[in-house]
Formats: structure tokens, C-alpha cells, sequence
């Protein structure tokens, strides 16, 4: 739970944080017994790799148009916030922040392009 803990904390600097640490927040769940299954220890490696290699996020600049990609899949909902910026004399395009989350049990229902759009609220 520490781990969680702590790892949510910079979640927003994570793609896709969400999707990555679904299965070890089923451990949190009341019903569910604690075993670290083999899928469960690959999304924490995955998660401790991320935090160690996270790309750095730009300070946003709000006189330039940002970008917004957004995803969504039967496990998660996922936005990317870019913005293209000079660095080293180079336009270049990078991350302002990412936001993520899990799929609710109503929402695993919804069609594509619901899920899409859901991604937008």
C-alpha cells in the first residue's frame, strides 16, 4: 500500500499510471487475498522503471496552443496534455501532464466512441 502511496503521488508525471497499477490495487480490495502473482510484480517493475525513467514535463507556457491526445481501452481512460515549446533552438513536443484513471464497472459497458469521449469529462 505504501508503494501505491507513494507512486500515486506522481501520477501525472506517469502515462498511463493508471492502467499500469490496476492490478495492485485489486490487493487493496477487502475481498481480494494478497498474492503477488507474477502480473502483479511485473506492474510494480513497471511502475519503479517509469518513476526511475519519467520524461521531464514542461513548464506549461499559456501564450502557446496545447495539444491534448486522450485513450481509452476496457482497462483504463488516459489524457496526454502536450505542448510544442523551443528547446536548444528546436521547436520540440513534450508532455505538460498526464492524467489517468481505471474504468468503472457501469463504464466497461460503454462503446468506443463513448469511451472516448468519456475520456474528455
Amino acid at each position: 500500500m505504501s508503494f501505491l502511496g507513494f507512486s500515486s503521488y506522481y501520477k501525472n508525471h506517469l502515462k498511463d499510471f493508471a492502467i499500469l497499477a490496476k492490478s495492485l490495487y485489486r490487493i487493496c480490495d477487502q475481498q481480494t487475498v494478497f498474492e503477488m502473482t507474477q502480473e502483479r510484480i511485473e506492474a510494480y517493475e513497471k511502475i519503479r522503471k517509469a518513476l526511475t525513467e519519467a520524461p521531464l514535463l514542461l513548464i506549461p507556457d499559456w501564450n502557446t496552443p496545447f495539444k491534448l491526445y486522450i485513450d481509452a481501452c476496457e482497462d483504463g481512460l488516459g489524457a496526454a496534455l502536450h505542448q510544442v515549446q523551443i528547446i536548444d533552438d528546436k521547436p520540440t513536443e513534450g508532455p505538460v501532464c498526464y492524467i489517468s484513471r481505471q474504468i468503472q464497472s457501469i463504464e466497461a459497458r460503454y462503446g468506443a466512441s463513448q469511451m472516448e469521449c468519456l475520456c474528455l469529462v
